[in-house]
């Protein structure tokens, strides 16, 4: 995959460009902003789904059960909504937007028989993003807006058996996750993905799958995009789901040459400090963080305010650990702004072997 050229390389280029000379913004949570929303099935539905199925799909019958809080199919029946989540984030000050992606696989589609629109909502998510930066973009050309194409985890993991009984039992495949990985990631190239994102990696063994199908897909189309890694420690033992430390999350990730490794999810900045400064110290490529706002409270909600939220990062990028930064749970345009401000004139970490880069 390394040895492909890039399919995009003067994006490339302004993004290597962005990264060496300031920290990044990623955008913040999807899932807050539509929760805000408060769309009810009908909205779920849209026009496309109002009889029960989708009428290019009449032998499947999500009518069966409900689709309010699918997320990702809002791409396709409120995509106004979508885009404008966009467009707030690029307002509060984001470089990179995130695909509503993440539930995008036929795996996860399965959930509401809905596995036929894997390709087709990769696609347009990405082309939903793709609009919204451009639009900002021309906006402002020297500050260009890059596209995150999102792979998500999926609902089951290759390492562990969701059966305590039978520990050898595993509900899915390598070549089966593969199989869903390689449909994803063709539709976010094709909808005009900059960037394609594993994340949320709780098993390692998934994220393998996941690249393993990137870099073939990229093998077949004879180029590439930059790839970036973020896994999440899933509480305060330290560990990913599956076992691992960062730094051996990162051993295990680092043969795919992304352009950035980090953590997202599950934790606040505040706890997951002590594991982006593990790969700070250790990662030859680019770090990046998107946290939690703080641990969910009693009713699921996350109470850590922008200003908490940006104290805290704002240490992170004084004491050179990041190079990309946004919100994972929890997270609003508010956050992003303040934590925009509060790396503003901070000095990206320098990769290692390489000079600082003057301002």
């Amino acid at each position: 995959m390394s040895t492909l050229p890039w399919l995009h390389p003067d994006r490339v280029a302004l993004l290597e460009k962005g990264l060496r000379e300031r920290i990044l913004i990623i955008d913040g949570g999807m899932g807050t902003m539509l929760q805000g929303h408060q769309l009810d099935e009908t909205a779920f539905r849209g026009e496309r789904f109002v009889d029960g199925h989708d009428s290019a799909h009449a032998h499947d019958h999500p009518g069966s059960c409900d689709l309010k809080g699918n997320n990702d199919l809002l791409t396709l029946t409120t995509p106004d909504i979508i885009r404008g989540v966009h467009e707030a984030y690029l307002e509060a000050g984001a470089d990179l937007v995130e695909t509503n992606t993440f539930n995008s696989t036929r795996i996860s589609q399965a959930d509401y028989h809905l596995e036929h629109l894997a390709y087709e909502l990769n696609r347009e998510g990405a082309r939903l993003a793709r609009a919204a930066c451009d639009a900002f973009e021309a906006k402002t050309p020297d500050k260009p807006r890059f596209v995150i194409g999102v792979l998500g985890p999926t609902s089951r993991t290759a390492s562990l058996s969701p059966d305590v009984n039978d520990p050898g039992f595993r509900n899915v495949t390598f070549e089966e996750l593969v199989s869903n990985y390689t449909e994803a990631t063709a539709g976010l190239v094709d909808g005009g993905a900059d960037i394609i994102m594993v994340e949320t990696i709780f098993d390692t063994l998934n994220a393998k799958a996941a690249l393993f199908a990137i870099s073939e897909l990229f093998r077949e189309r004879g180029a590439r995009l930059p790839v970036m890694i973020s896994g999440t420690i899933t509480d305060r033992s330290g560990r990913t789901l599956s076992g691992q430390t960062a730094e051996a999350f990162y051993y295990s990730v680092q043969h795919a040459r992304p352009i950035s490794v980090g953590l997202n999810c599950a934790l606040g900045a505040a706890d997951l400090r002590p594991h982006v400064q593990v790969l700070a110290n250790t990662a030859t490529c680019f770090v990046s963080t998107h946290p939690n706002a703080g641990l969910p409270n009693a009713f699921g909600e996350y109470d850590e305010t922008p200003e908490q939220m940006a104290a805290v990062i704002g240490g992170f990028a004084r004491d050179g650990l990041l190079n990309l930064v946004g919100g994972c749970c929890g997270t609003t345009p508010a956050h992003i702004k303040a934590i925009a401000e509060a790396v503003r004139d901070v000095t990206p970490r320098v990769l290692p072997g390489e000079a600082q880069v003057a301002a």
